[in-house]
């Protein structure tokens, strides 16, 4: 690579991974077989609350094929309770999760017993053998019914349908704020349950070796080495006979942030019978046992005065625990906690979450996770009090942000913004959007009384990411830290190989990686390969999941390949009798200044390094390196996205004109993948405004429990996006890097809401609950007209 060589940070690179995803030669969990492979299927609670009065497995074991059955309570004794790992104030309640059921389901999913067969069709078919006696208990639906005295309890033992309650209070007295403010205004608004459905289901596959005690885990996974900490706590194996390895992973989401009841039961029977085992779930098992996103009820309440100037924000949360609390389940809406102030300055803010347990599926992280529900809060409810004022929401939400000359700002919340500028993405969008021109077409419609109404709608946002600071999550009770490792090892032959301690599931982590080695290294990026996802030949990581991947995992390859051009300096200045000092280093050589024919290259060096003949004295024989970073605070990406609907009144179809989203990511490294992120952001959190949502009945059974109730929109369902950047770099990493994963899905919803509330106003409407469905539009208008 020649010093005037093009960088690769900055550039649009097609994925290095694509090829072999292209052309089917993938190592998907599914894929994986191994000899004298048996393959588990699991019988799952048809009801949402009952007790279990008696499991029969015998008559399974007379199906062809089948080579073991067990009950809940035959596995018992082999495995602990699922961990939570972020109980967020100290009087949580918090239940034991058996990964399989012994005496109570709470929710109809729920595990209650194992077939192992010789193919997963005899496994599958053995299951209806299994005889279970249930005693029905009632269902707990709704959260405010919950939490009244006479409830049902999903917990009897705990006594309480409450987890939790975690205030924030700051600022002003918010009560005192009220009543000075010349408007308040309050809202409720409902985010339904979402089911995250990744491209590949969840699956598992464990191989022992009986010999050593050893096992090798490959699970679909976004949190390997997670996974591997909490399985050896759960099954009693040791940690270090436990190999945990996330091969192709097809998507994530947020669902696969998880220790799942699967993976133990998996790993327990393969170790009661020292066969390796698979399971790998159907689509619609999954719906029923992959855990889902938001469910939460927001109270909300906003002062301000007459000119339109922020005093105050008030919160009150009820969130959807489900049934029992998976690995961060409590977490998921305090990570949202200081965001609901959003770009704003404001005097007062309160805000008060409560985890409510239901006979439903387990909540957890999806893409998000906590962000988006806050994001929807504040931009809901500042284009209420823009009707209220009679301002345009645009001008509203000027006269309150934080101005770009304010950074870095600290929030009310107690974040401290590191850098921003609202301005200039609210800007650049008004004018790709045309925003005046249609207003102008809006104002006109509404005039001659139009059947198809046109709205407009407006979310300007920003997000906390790159999940990390560890003493920040020591303060919230969060069990883990947020650091992240990288390793570099220059071969003798002068190739990379950078380890990494994330774990993709399609961000396109090994071409990015890649691309940040090259530059700092100056080998070409066709010499980096990055290795993943495995425990043992990545033994340190934190994982991937809240946008950190970049600014916490690039930081770390960053870092160590800056040390990898530190220790070859030294080892080129002894061989070129110069000074560390009067060396240059510039498209991966080593040059003395003034002297540009005394060089020497890193493939050279590594070369040197290995033969190990000529080294200064007292070095070891290595350039390799490696860093473990954990940034001092997060990344705060943010932008400006708009949208135009047009609303049929007589049929209640809402249909996507045009979308304009201006986001600020920082420093890009591939500008490509960023615009993918950003487009597969845009389409969940499109589906959140229109399309998903998971339903239940009034006896908790899942009636939305397939793709032909459960509403996943495709291509034709989408718009054509214009999308755009501005640029201030993040200040609290090297790189300059902000998220991006989870940007489109936070800003989008409510931009999208907005506007088809905005169509709809001078009809009378005010609020239509997501998903806003041709029916709900329809009901909307008719309760309005009457």
């Amino acid at each position: 690579m020649s010093g005037t060589a093009e960088r690769e940070v900055g550039r649009s690179r097609p994925r290095k991974e694509d090829a072999r995803l292209l052309t089917g030669q993938t190592n998907w969990t599914d894929n994986i077989n191994v000899g004298g492979l048996l393959h588990l299927a699991i019988l799952r609670s048809p009801m949402a609350h009952a007790h279990i009065d008696r499991v029969d497995v015998a008559p399974a074991l007379e199906r062809p094929g089948v080579v073991a059955a067990f009950s809940g309570s035959d596995l018992a004794e082999g495995m602990g309770s699922l961990p939570c790992a972020w109980p967020v104030t100290e009087d949580i309640v918090l239940p034991d999760h058996p990964p399989i059921a012994v005496d109570e389901v709470r929710y109809a999913g729920d595990p209650v017993a194992v077939v192992v067969a010789r193919d997963r069709y005899a496994a599958a078919d053995a299951l209806e053998a299994i005889e279970v006696d249930y005693t029905p208990l009632p269902p707990v639906l709704d959260l405010e019914a919950a939490l009244t005295e006479n409830s049902p309890l999903v917990h009897s033992d705990k006594g309480t349908n409450r987890s939790y309650l975690w205030p924030l209070k700051t600022g002003e007295d918010f009560d005192a704020v009220r009543r000075r403010a010349e408007v308040t205004l309050k809202r409720r608004y409902v985010h339904q349950r979402l089911i995250a459905n990744a491209m590949e289901p969840r699956g598992v596959v464990v191989t022992p070796l009986a010999a050593s005690g050893e096992y090798t885990l490959y699970s679909s996974t976004q949190i390997p080495h997670i996974l591997r900490i909490m399985l050896a706590v759960v099954t009693g194996i040791p940690e270090h006979k436990l190999r945990v390895i996330a091969p192709d992973v097809g998507g994530g989401f947020g669902s696969k942030l998880q220790v799942y009841g699967e993976e133990a039961i998996a790993l327990t029977v393969a170790r009661r019978l020292g066969r390796p085992v698979k399971w790998t779930e159907s689509r619609s098992e999954g719906y029923l046992a992959t855990h889902h996103g938001r469910g939460m009820i927001q109270d909300v309440e906003i002062a301000a005065n007459r000119d339109g100037r922020l005093l105050g924000l008030k919160a009150d949360l009820l969130v959807d625990m489900g049934a029992y609390l998976m690995l961060v389940t409590p977490g998921i809406p305090i990570l949202g906690a200081f965001m609901y102030p959003g770009i704003y300055k404001m005097g007062s803010y309160e805000l008060n979450v409560t985890g409510v347990f239901t006979t439903k599926t387990p909540t957890d992280a999806y893409r998000g996770a906590g962000r988006p529900e806050a994001t929807y809060a504040i931009e809901r409810v500042m284009d209420e009090l823009a009707v209220e004022l009679d301002l345009d929401p645009v001008e509203l939400r000027r006269r309150n942000w934080i101005g770009h000359e304010e950074f870095p700002y600290t929030t009310i919340a107690g974040l401290t913004y590191d850098s921003g500028n609202y301005e200039a993405a609210t800007e650049k969008a008004l004018a790709l959007f045309d925003y005046d021109k249609l207003r102008a077409e809006q104002a006109d419609r509404n005039r001659r009384g139009d059947s198809v109404r046109l709205g407009i709608g407006v979310s300007t946002y920003t997000e906390m990411c790159g999940l990390a600071p560890s003493r920040v999550l020591r303060d919230l009770r969060y069990a883990a830290g947020g650091w992240e490792a990288a390793s570099i090892r220059v071969l003798p032959t002068g190739k990379v190989e950078v380890v990494t301690g994330t774990s993709p599931h399609g961000q396109g982590h090994v071409t990015c990686w890649s691309q940040i080695a090259a530059d700092v290294l100056g080998v070409p990026f066709e010499d980096v390969q990055v290795v993943h996802g495995d425990t043992r030949a990545a033994p340190q990581g934190m994982d991937t999941y809240g946008s950190r991947s970049l600014v916490v995992g690039g930081t770390a390859i960053h870092q160590a390949a800056r040390k990898v051009v530190d220790k070859a300096r030294k080892v080129a200045a002894h061989l070129l009798e110069a000074s560390e000092q009067d060396l240059e280093f510039t498209g991966g050589v080593f040059s003395v200044k003034g002297s540009p024919d005394a060089r020497k290259t890193l493939q050279e060096l590594a070369f040197e390094t290995f033969s190990s003949h000529d080294l200064p004295d007292g070095m070891e024989p290595t350039i390799n390196a490696g860093h473990v970073t954990d940034p001092d605070d997060f990344s705060y990406p943010h932008g400006t996205h708009l949208c135009a609907v047009e609303v049929d009144t007589e049929t209640g179809r809402t249909h996507i004109r045009s979308y304009v989203c201006v986001d600020d990511v920082g420093k890009v490294v591939n500008p490509m993948i960023v615009e993918g992120q950003v487009h597969g952001g845009l389409a969940q959190g499109i589906a959140q405004a229109l399309y998903e949502e998971a339903v239940y009945d009034d006896q908790g059974n899942l009636v939305s429990g397939t793709m032909a109730d459960y509403l996943v929109p495709s291509a034709p369902d989408l718009p054509e996006f214009v999308t755009d950047r501005t640029e201030t770099p993040s200040t609290t990493n090297p790189l300059g890097v902000k998220g991006v994963g989870e940007a489109g899905t936070i800003a989008s919803t409510p931009a999208v809401v907005n506007a088809v509330v905005d169509a709809l106003r001078p009809l009378g409407v005010t609020e239509v609950r997501m998903p806003c469905t041709p029916e709900r539009v329809w009901r909307a208008i008719e309760e309005a007209s009457t």
